[in-house]
């Protein structure tokens, strides 16, 4: 433990040049006692570490000292590809990891070159999660990236119209809108769960060979597609001014959207357009419309247009 977080000060020193004794802290997440041991450890050693005094003062390494010590280990390396996700990649038990790739990084980087990171981290940032989402990541979230990373079968249990128990080999995790799924293999079938739901992780101790053509983002994205065409069971037609027409895709989900778009016929002469709009359910359908305001009519259901028509009375009555 303290050998790697030798080799770390070096690295800061080395990609930074002159660092205080409390920005080494801070980076190492050490006291700063810790420190000046490990600088003392260090010219021990015969790295030539010099300490400037001063106001401007602090650690840095002499004579354009470079130290080779910049290999990546496995799980760094891994960590490499989590490098643009910190938020995520701490959830799953990856921050150190993170952290220390991007050291080596810099310090195998040209002098000339290591702004390049900084201007990258402060003009680009995916912020994965939706808003006021402060939530805690899911209690087993790490077990399940552990597993994952390392093919390892796991026995789980899993609430769902009760507590069921599976035992599943953990193929991946995705993160959709803030949300974790863990994608596994169930037998024959590959499936997801929410990992919020999941009660409790196990790992069996066994591991598992995955197939060498298995594509995580092509499966998820084919699930996420079936599952929204799943959803949708009802069709409604419906009429759409040209301002409808163009806030459809911000209303209704992608896919219902554009079969509402494809199927519409041609606009009469105020651009109105009349369509078939596929909707998860009546109810839903009556929420979207309400979205739609006077850029969209319901011609049928019969019962839909209904609802939508004593609505619009009650607007009526409150704004009069």
């Amino acid at each position: 433990m303290r050998a790697a977080r030798l080799i770390n000060l070096v690295l800061l020193l080395q990609s930074r040049g002159t660092m205080t004794a409390t920005e080494l802290a801070a980076e190492l997440e050490v006291s700063e006692r810790t420190v000046y041991r490990d600088v003392l450890a260090l010219s021990a050693a015969g790295v030539p570490v010099y300490a400037e005094q001063g106001r401007a003062g602090g650690y840095r390494l002499v004579g354009g000292y470079r130290t080779r010590l910049t290999g990546l280990n496995r799980d760094e390396a891994e960590a490499l590809f989590l490098a643009g996700l910190p938020g995520p990649a701490r959830d799953m038990g990856l921050g150190e990891p993170v952290r220390s790739v991007r050291r080596k990084m810099l310090a195998a980087l040209p002098a000339g070159l290591r702004e390049a990171s900084e201007r990258a981290g402060q003009r680009f940032h995916l912020d994965a999660p939706g808003w006021f989402d402060d939530t805690e990541p899911p209690e087993h979230l790490a077990a399940l990236a552990r597993a994952v990373w390392q093919d390892r079968m796991l026995t789980m249990r899993y609430r769902r119209d009760g507590e069921v128990t599976r035992t599943v080999a953990p193929y991946g995790l995705v993160l959709k809108n803030g949300v974790w799924y863990l994608v596994g293999r169930v037998g024959d079938d590959l499936r997801s769960y929410r990992v919020d739901r999941i009660a409790g992780v196990e790992e069996d101790g066994a591991s598992f060979v995955r197939e060498t053509d298995f594509d995580l983002p092509s499966f998820w994205a084919e699930r996420a597609a079936g599952f929204v065409r799943r959803m949708l069971r009802e069709t409604i037609t419906i009429r759409l001014s040209p301002h409808g027409q163009r806030i459809l895709r911000h209303v209704v989900e992608p896919p219902a959207a554009q079969e509402a778009l494809d199927a519409a016929g041609e606009p009469d002469p105020d651009g109105w357009v009349r369509t078939r709009l596929p909707v998860e359910s009546i109810d839903v359908a009556y929420t979207y419309l309400l979205r739609f305001g006077p850029e969209a009519e319901v011609l049928e259901p019969p019962a839909l247009r209904a609802r939508l028509a004593e609505a619009a009375r009650r607007l009526g009555d409150l704004y009069r």
